[in-house]
C-alpha cells in the first residue's frame, strides 16, 4: 500500500518553505478504462497512526495493483450489504483481482490482472445479483420514470392475491388456503432466486436468505397467511430502503448534477468559427467554449470574454454573483449569470472542481472510522451465530424439555427474522454518507469517516498564523535603513527574493514594483526555510532573513536591536537586508487579520475548544495579533518545532492543527486531524484530513459542530438498532413476538435508522 504520509512537492527549497507549487489535484474517473500506470486518486491521509484497518483490503487503491480498470455507473443499491454483496460476486469473477464499490456516488470500479479484462463476466456477476451496470464515461440516456403499477407490480400482485386468498377463505377454506399458498410462492420465487445467486457469489447470510428460511418454514407450519403477509412486507421494506438511500444519496446527487452533460465547443477553420454540442467528456484542456446565461459550466476553464458574472453559490455558499474578468479561473458547475461568455477549458474530463468534491468523498468511504469498521467486523459473524442461536431454539426445547415442535419452530424462525442486521449495519454508514455530502454543500471536505469521527473529539486547535489566521497578503508598511538608502535596500532584497512565491517575499518585490524601482535577479540564490534567502548582486552576498538568524550583523549596528522591537511591538514582521556582510536594512511588512478570524476564535471558545497560534514569527509580533484575537501563542517556531508543539498539545488532549504551507504538512500529519485552507499548497492539502475550500476559519466550528451531531446521529441510531433487537429476540423467545411484528420491527428499525440519518442533510450552519 502507498505511505499514507507521501509528499508530492515540487522538490524546490523555497523562502520559509511556502511556496505554493499548485493546487490540488485530486484525479477523478473520467474514462471507462484507465491504466495502471496512472492511479485513479492520490494517497490518501487520515488522522490517527493508521489509515485503515489492516484488515480493509478494499483501502488499497487499485490501480497500484496492475492490469486495467475499468469504471461503470451502478443502479439497485439500497444499503451498504448491497455494496458487499457485490463485491463477494466479483470477487469470484475470473480476471479480477480487486473491486470497490462507492455507496454514495454509485460508482463501480473494477480491477483486471494484466492482459485479463473480464468485461461479460463482471457484467453477469451483477446482473445476476439483480443490479444494472451503464457506462461512465458517455451521457447517460433519459430514462422515463417507470409507472406506478409497473414500479409496485410485485407488491401489488402479492397483496392482490393475499386479499384474495383472505376472503376466498371466509367462503371455501381449502380454496383460500391454496390462494395464499400461490401468493407466498409468487413473492418466494424471487427473493428465494436472489438468496441463491448471493449464496453462490459468496453472501449466503444476506438477508433474502433469512427471508426464504423463514417463509418456508412458516409454510411448512401452515401459517400460510403470516407467510405471505411476511414477504408483503419484506418487499414493501426493500422499496422503503430504496427511497430513503435515494434520500440519503440526494446531497450527493445534487453535485454530480451540476456538471452537465453537454457542451458548446467552439473552432476555427478556414470558413471561419464553427460551433458543435459535445459530450462533456469529449472536451480536453485547451478547448474553447461557448456559454449562454443561464447554463452552467462543464469544466474548469479560464475567462476569455472582458468580463462576465457567474453564480458561484452551488459551490461556495455565496448568494451574491461573483464578477470575473479575463484570465480568471472559473469553476466547473458555475452558472452564467448575464451574458454568453467564452472560455478556455483547463480540467481533463473528471478531474474538474465537482469531480474533486466527488473523489474525496468516494475515499472518505473507504476511510472507514473506527466504529464503522468494529460494526462491519460484527456483522460478519452476528448473522451466521444468529443462525446458530435461531436453530438451537428450534430443536433444544422439543429435545430436551418436551416442547411442541409447532411451537419452537414458530419462535425461532421469529428470532431469524429479527436477528437481521440491516439496521445495524446501515446505523453508521448512512449517518456518515449524509454527514459527508452535507459537508461538501457546505465547502467542508473531510477525507474520511476516521477523520470525521476525530473531529467530533478535538478540544484543542492549534493554527498556522499566516495564510490561516490573517490574509497571507502582507504588504510592506516601513524600511528603517543603515548608511544606504531605502531604495537601495529594497533594490537588494527585491533581487533575491524575485523568484520566491512565499507571501514575505512577494510583499517585498510588489513593493518594489510599486516604487517603480528597478532591479535584476540575484545569482547562487539559496533558501533555508524558515531562515531566510541568500544570493549574490554584483558578486557581492546579499542575504535576507529574520533577525534571530542574522544575530551577529545586527549586533555590530547601533540602534538596530532598537529598531526591530520597535516595529515587532507595532505587530510587524521584521527582515534584516545583509550586503556584504554588513546589516543595511530593515524591512517591516505586516499582514491583515482575516475578518472572521476573532469571530471563528469566539466560536470555537462556545465548542469548549481552546485555541494556539504557531508561528515563525517573533514573540512581539505573534503577541499582537494573538492579543486581538484573543488565542495563545508560541513564535519563532521553524516546520520541526510546531510538530513537537502539537506532540506536547496532544498528551494534554485531542488537537487539530490547521495550516496552508509545505512548512505546515508535518505539523498538519502530526495531528489527530490536520485541517488545510482551501488556497493552502498542494502538499499541505494532501497531507491533511480535511480541507476549507471557501477559505472561512468560522468554518472550522461548523466542521467540528456536524462531526459532533454526526457522532450522536451514529450513537443513536446503534443504540436503537441494538436495543430493538435485544428487545424483540426476548419477546420473541417468549412467545410474545410472531412473525409479523418480526419483520415490521427489521423493516421499521431499517427506515427509522436511515431517517435518523438523513436529519444530517438538513442541519443549519450554527456559525456564519
Amino acid at each position: 500500500m502507498s505511505s499514507c504520509c507521501s509528499s508530492k512537492g515540487c522538490n524546490t527549497n523555497h523562502f520559509h518553505g511556502e511556496d505554493s507549487c499548485g493546487q490540488l489535484k485530486v484525479q477523478g474517473a473520467g474514462v471507462t478504462t484507465v491504466s495502471a500506470s496512472v492511479p485513479d486518486k492520490p494517497d490518501s491521509c487520515c488522522s490517527g497512526e493508521s489509515c485503515c484497518d489492516p484488515g480493509d483490503e478494499e483501502s488499497e487503491p487499485l490501480a497500484s495493483k496492475g492490469g486495467d480498470s475499468q469504471i461503470w455507473n451502478i443502479a439497485g443499491m439500497d444499503c451498504p450489504a448491497c455494496v458487499k454483496k457485490a463485491e463477494n460476486a466479483l470477487s469470484r469473477v475470473s480476471g479480477v483481482i480487486s473491486s470497490h464499490i462507492s455507496f454514495s456516488t454509485l460508482r463501480l470500479q473494477v480491477q483486471y490482472a494484466p492482459g485479463q479484462n473480464n468485461e461479460a463476466g463482471v457484467v453477469a456477476a451483477i446482473t445476476d445479483l439483480g443490479f444494472s451496470l451503464s457506462s461512465f464515461d458517455e451521457a447517460p440516456p433519459e430514462e422515463e420514470e417507470p409507472g406506478f403499477f409497473k414500479k409496485y407490480s410485485s407488491i401489488l400482485i402479492l397483496a392482490a392475491l393475499m386479499g384474495a386468498g383472505i376472503l376466498a377463505k371466509s367462503f371455501n377454506p381449502e380454496a383460500g388456503s391454496i390462494a395464499l399458498i400461490l401468493a407466498c410462492v409468487w413473492g418466494l420465487i424471487p427473493i428465494a432466486k436472489q438468496a441463491w445467486s448471493q449464496a453462490r457469489s459468496g453472501t449466503p447470510f444476506g438477508i433474502e436468505t433469512l427471508m426464504t428460511v423463514a417463509a418456508i418454514g412458516a409454510l411448512a407450519l401452515g401459517e400460510y397467511f403470516e407467510a405471505g403477509m411476511v414477504l408483503l412486507l419484506f418487499m414493501i421494506g426493500e422499496h422503503l430502503e430504496g427511497l430513503a438511500a435515494s434520500r440519503a444519496r440526494q446531497g450527493v446527487k445534487s453535485l454530480m448534477a451540476l456538471t452537465p452533460d453537454k457542451a458548446v465547443r467552439v473552432t476555427s477553420g478556414p470558413d471561419g468559427e464553427s460551433k458543435e454540442t459535445v459530450l462533456a467528456s469529449q472536451l480536453r484542456p485547451g478547448d474553447l467554449i461557448e456559454i449562454l446565461p443561464g447554463d452552467r459550466l462543464a469544466a474548469d476553464c479560464v475567462l476569455l470574454t472582458a468580463t462576465a458574472s457567474f453564480d458561484e453559490s452551488a459551490l461556495t455558499g455565496e448568494s451574491v454573483p461573483v464578477d470575473r474578468i479575463a484570465g480568471e479561473q472559473v469553476m466547473a458547475g458555475s452558472l452564467a449569470a448575464d451574458r454568453v461568455a467564452r472560455l478556455k477549458v483547463l480540467s481533463e474530463p473528471g478531474h474538474n472542481a465537482i469531480d474533486r468534491i466527488l473523489k474525496l468523498i468516494e475515499e472518505a468511504e473507504e476511510n472507514k472510522a473506527p466504529i464503522e469498521r468494529f460494526v462491519d467486523r460484527f456483522s460478519r459473524w452476528y448473522t451466521p451465530l444468529m443462525m446458530v442461536i435461531s436453530a438451537l431454539v428450534i430443536v433444544t426445547p422439543p429435545l430436551l424439555l418436551g416442547g411442541e415442535w409447532s411451537t419452537w419452530v414458530y419462535r425461532g424462525l421469529a428470532m431469524l427474522l429479527i436477528a437481521c442486521p440491516c439496521a445495524l449495519v446501515i446505523s453508521t454508514p448512512a449517518a456518515v454518507t449524509s454527514g459527508l455530502a452535507r459537508a461538501a454543500r457546505q465547502g467542508l471536505l473531510i477525507k474520511g469517516g476516521a477523520a470525521l469521527e476525530q473531529l467530533g473529539h478535538i478540544q484543542q486547535i492549534a493554527f498556522d498564523k499566516t495564510g490561516t489566521l490573517t490574509e497571507g497578503r502582507p504588504q510592506v508598511v516601513d524600511i528603517v535603513t543603515f548608511g544606504e538608502s531605502q531604495e537601495t535596500v529594497l533594490q537588494l532584497a527585491a533581487a533575491v527574493e524575485k523568484g520566491s512565491r512565499h507571501p514575505l517575499a512577494q510583499a517585498i518585490v510588489r513593493y518594489a514594483d510599486d516604487k517603480s524601482i528597478q532591479f535584476g535577479e540575484a545569482d547562487n540564490v539559496s533558501v533555508s526555510a524558515g531562515k531566510g534567502v541568500s544570493g549574490l548582486v554584483d558578486g557581492k552576498a546579499v542575504v535576507v532573513g529574520s533577525p534571530s538568524h542574522l544575530k551577529d550583523e545586527i549586533g555590530h549596528v547601533k540602534d538596530a536591536v532598537q529598531g526591530i522591537e520597535g516595529l515587532e511591538e507595532q505587530g510587524c514582521t521584521v527582515v534584516g537586508v545583509v550586503f556584504d556582510g554588513e546589516l543595511i536594512g530593515l524591512i517591516a511588512i505586516s499582514d491583515t487579520l482575516r475578518e472572521d478570524a476573532e469571530e471563528a476564535i469566539q466560536s470555537l471558545n462556545k465548542l469548549g475548544i481552546t485555541s494556539i497560534m504557531l508561528t515563525g514569527d517573533n514573540p512581539r509580533a505573534a503577541a499582537a495579533i494573538a492579543s486581538r484575537i484573543g488565542v495563545d501563542y508560541r513564535a519563532g517556531l521553524l516546520p520541526e518545532d510546531k510538530v513537537t508543539t502539537v506532540r506536547e498539545l496532544q498528551a494534554k488532549a485531542p488537537v487539530a492543527m490547521v495550516g496552508d504551507g509545505i512548512n505546515d504538512a508535518p505539523a498538519l500529519k502530526s495531528a489527530h486531524v490536520g485541517i488545510a485552507m482551501g488556497n493552502g499548497t498542494d502538499v499541505a492539502l494532501e497531507t491533511a484530513d480535511a480541507a476549507l475550500t471557501h477559505e472561512k476559519v468560522t468554518d472550522l466550528a461548523n466542521m467540528i459542530d456536524l462531526s459532533r451531531a454526526t457522532l450522536g446521529i451514529i450513537r443513536q441510531n446503534v443504540i436503537f438498532a441494538i436495543g430493538l433487537k435485544v428487545i424483540f429476540l426476548m419477546t420473541s423467545l417468549l412467545g410474545v413476538t410472531g412473525l409479523l411484528l418480526a419483520v415490521m420491527a427489521d423493516t421499521g428499525s431499517t427506515a427509522l435508522v436511515t431517517l435518523n440519518s438523513l436529519r444530517l442533510l438538513k442541519k443549519k450552519s450554527k456559525y456564519k
